[in-house]
């Protein structure tokens, strides 16, 4: 197919299509948008930056009735970050439509969300703990969605949010249209599928190989307490306009901006510490190209969009090994070019061999002498999976708690 025009589309939301760039669909874009039109559930995966929201986004839209003022369509997202961006990409896609969108998450007034809810929304796009909140105070009814959707569902699932996706699909009807979609594909979403879906269409594009080929990956290996001057020597030898450098812990990413604005870099953090219009402010900045770069941790790294991002820096390796993916596609997105640095501790072998194991795409060594190492996988691994259904277990449990405190 050579552009959206020869898609069944309302021609409001094909002049939104126009407005906003977009020519010739993704193979994600031309293969789930025509099957979910014809109403089947779909589990798409796709490499980042490939245009997944559209994918889901366009027909979201197209099967919205403006004439009836409940909310007939939702989209979960893991963090706020995405949840903003998933809504303000569908908001201008569908400009010319009149159709409301509106965004839940947590960190934003709770007063205003309930004001907008007053005056109605066709469609939510939000976070699993604060759409729940809003059920349990009777001021969301889904009982007229129809079309749901879970986006970055590894992510989703890998937080600890299967049991929220529970509670959240019970309260829609049965009869509804269920898609999720995800960079990487993870056996426990396949399974969710079978729980939830009925005979979905997979569309898999690239699902052998979770990297992107316009992307220079390089690995170094370099002592933890040498990680940050080495960082600096990097920083101030490489020659980038944008960077995100990611580390595991919210603790971790506050002293390296500290570290580094003593070095006189142009630096901003984001973490969970910070307050949303905290977040907002280092996210304009960062955006608009007045901030060279952002340190962040894995949770954020599903929120930031951005085209001009030419490189990203590992300072510390993810332990899950699916995260590496979704931090490097950051950059190269649509097709740009972009470099990729892992700095790895001795600590980190075992990390860093997972995800060699996933990627057929050669990590080359950065120095000399890196290439002497050997990475492999300690006997004793606790895998991503079972890692996974431990922390959705004790999400679970957590949220129990924490909701006989909070509705008691």
């Amino acid at each position: 197919m050579k552009n959206f025009n020869e898609m069944e589309l309302d021609p409001q939301i094909l002049r939104g299509v126009n407005m906003a760039g977009f020519t010739k669909p993704f193979p994600i874009q031309e293969r789930a948008i025509l099957t979910l039109l014809t109403g089947l559930d779909v589990i798409g995966q796709a490499k980042t930056g490939t245009g997944k929201t559209a994918a889901f986004g366009l027909p979201l839209l197209q099967m919205i009735d403006t004439q009836n003022n409940h909310v007939q369509a939702l989209v979960l997202s893991p963090t706020r970050e995405l949840a903003q961006q998933v809504s303000s990409e569908i908001g201008k896609l569908g400009k010319y439509t009149g159709i409301k969108i509106m965004t839940i998450y947590g960190g934003q007034p709770i007063n205003i969300q309930f004001q907008g809810l007053q005056r109605g929304a066709h469609a939510i796009v939000g976070t699993p703990g604060r759409i729940i909140d809003h059920i349990k105070r009777g001021t969301l009814n889904l009982g007229s969605v129809k079309f749901v959707v879970l986006d970055e569902a590894d992510t989703m699932l890998d937080m600890g949010f299967v049991d929220d996706i529970d509670f959240i699909l019970d309260t829609i009807p049965d009869v509804r249209q269920l898609s999720l979609f995800s960079a990487t594909m993870p056996k426990l979403i396949i399974d969710l599928s079978k729980k939830y879906m009925q005979n979905p269409e997979r569309i898999l594009i690239d699902s052998d190989e979770p990297s992107v080929e316009e992307l220079e990956q390089y690995y170094t290996v370099v002592n933890q307490e040498d990680k940050q001057p080495f960082l600096v020597q990097l920083l101030s030898t490489i020659k980038t306009v944008s960077t995100i450098i990611f580390c595991r812990t919210k603790f971790r990413t506050r002293k390296l901006s500290r570290y580094l604005e003593n070095c006189r870099f142009n630096v901003v953090s984001l973490h969970g510490d910070l307050t949303q219009s905290q977040r907002d402010h280092n996210m304009r900045l960062f955006r608009s190209g007045n901030i060279d770069i952002l340190v962040a941790t894995d949770v954020a790294s599903r929120g930031i969009d951005i085209r001009h991002v030419d490189c990203i820096i590992n300072y510390d390796v993810p332990q899950n090994p699916l995260l590496y993916f979704h931090r490097v596609g950051r950059t190269a997105r649509a097709g740009d070019s972009g470099k990729a640095y892992t700095f790895i501790s001795n600590e980190e072998f075992g990390d860093f061999a997972r995800i060699q194991n996933l990627t057929k795409v050669k990590i080359k060594p950065l120095r000399p002498g890196d290439d002497k190492y050997t990475f492999r996988v300690p006997n004793n691994d606790f895998s991503n999976e079972r890692r996974a259904r431990s922390r959705s277990k004790n999400n679970y449990f957590r949220y129990k708690y924490e909701s006989k405190i909070r509705y008691r």
